[in-house]
């Protein structure tokens, strides 16, 4: 599972959820969900305006979260 961390990089840059909405353009509603990691996809153009709002690379938005592996009962 991809997992956004809109959350941590504002935090890292003294910035709140409401600033990156205005300073990106980017709806409420679509940080909101990326937020909350309700969002099914984020696409390039988002994730280029948070990058150059926080100064960062699409990585540091992006991670791979570990995910446990089920195990076949014999």
């Amino acid at each position: 599972m991809i997992e956004i961390k809109v959350d941590g990089l504002l935090e890292d840059h003294g910035r709140s959820f409401y600033w990156l909405a205005k300073e990106t353009g980017i709806s409420h509603t679509t940080l909101w969900r990326l937020k909350k990691g309700k969002a099914l996809g984020i696409n390039f153009d988002t994730l280029e305006k948070i990058c150059q709002a926080l100064s960062c690379q699409p990585g540091d938005v992006l991670t791979l979260a570990a995910v446990k592996k089920k195990r076949r009962s014999g």
